[in-house]
């Protein structure tokens, strides 16, 4: 099966078809935008300094090495945990018409509705993949509020085949973690329901062989008690014999 590739600018119609749990990757640029830069769009109203529009974000705290005032070493690009951006995602994706965010993990309801209304996509980069992330970087294309310190500064990479990025919500809004949830909730239901039912049957079971036991214990007790009685009466009954033989004769 031939790789999936998405090259910025992204249009809306390159979405088509992509489904959660496919994997993709990405030719041409992506940004790097965590809390800070969400943050300064959303709240503060601020524009970003680099144009996303139908382009690529892409959560994470990059270790860069700086070589002179424009030019970087890419060391390692680990993604962030993307359900740090839920919050903001909605009107971020609404303000800078981005087409793709990748990061770490699933996001929620608002990142869904975005991908839906304004059509985009929500990829998972698989974890622990930061040093293999920083190969596919070919060259660090700018740096924008550096201010904000080395992992919140908006780093434009251009990358090539940049993947794989795992499709947890598609441009219909269909969330793969959320429906998994939503898979995983029925069958724990199905398995507590099955364990209950279970628990009923051993505790019927038990109660069989507790009535079993106290009637095996209760003919023993009678049989004891028949013995006890048998022997008392063989007993006295022979002692009545005696008393009987040693009676005087009437003169």
């Amino acid at each position: 099966m031939a790789k999936k590739i998405l090259t910025t600018p992204i249009q809306q119609s390159d979405l088509a078809g992509i489904k959660p749990g496919d994997v993709i990757y990405l030719t041409g640029h992506i940004t790097t935008s965590r809390d800070m830069g969400h943050r300064r769009v959303v709240e503060e109203g601020k524009t970003l300094p680099v144009d996303v529009k139908d382009g690529a974000i892409l959560h994470a705290g990059p270790i860069i090495r700086t070589i002179s005032d424009n030019e970087f070493e890419v060391v390692s690009v680990g993604p962030t945990t993307s359900m740090r951006m839920e919050k903001f995602e909605y009107d971020f994706v609404k303000k800078t018409g981005v087409r793709l965010i990748v990061g770490k993990g699933g996001m929620g309801p608002e990142t869904a509705r975005a991908c839906k209304d304004f059509g985009a996509l929500h990829c998972v980069f698989p974890a622990g993949n930061a040093v293999l992330a920083a190969t596919e970087v070919e060259k660090v294309e700018s740096a924008n509020w550096r201010e904000l310190g080395m992992c919140e500064t908006l780093w434009t990479f251009k990358v090539k085949e940049f993947g794989p990025l795992i499709v947890s919500i598609d441009a219909d809004g269909n969330n793969y973690f959320e429906n998994k949830k939503v898979e995983y909730n029925a069958k724990k239901e199905e398995v507590l329901e099955e364990e209950n039912v279970l628990e009923d049957v051993v505790a019927s079971e038990e109660n069989v062989d507790s009535g079993e036991d106290e009637v095996v214990s209760s003919s023993a007790e009678e049989e004891k008690e028949e013995e006890i009685v048998t022997g008392m009466e063989e007993e006295f009954g022979d002692k009545d014999s005696e008393e009987e033989e040693v009676q005087p004769e009437d003169n």
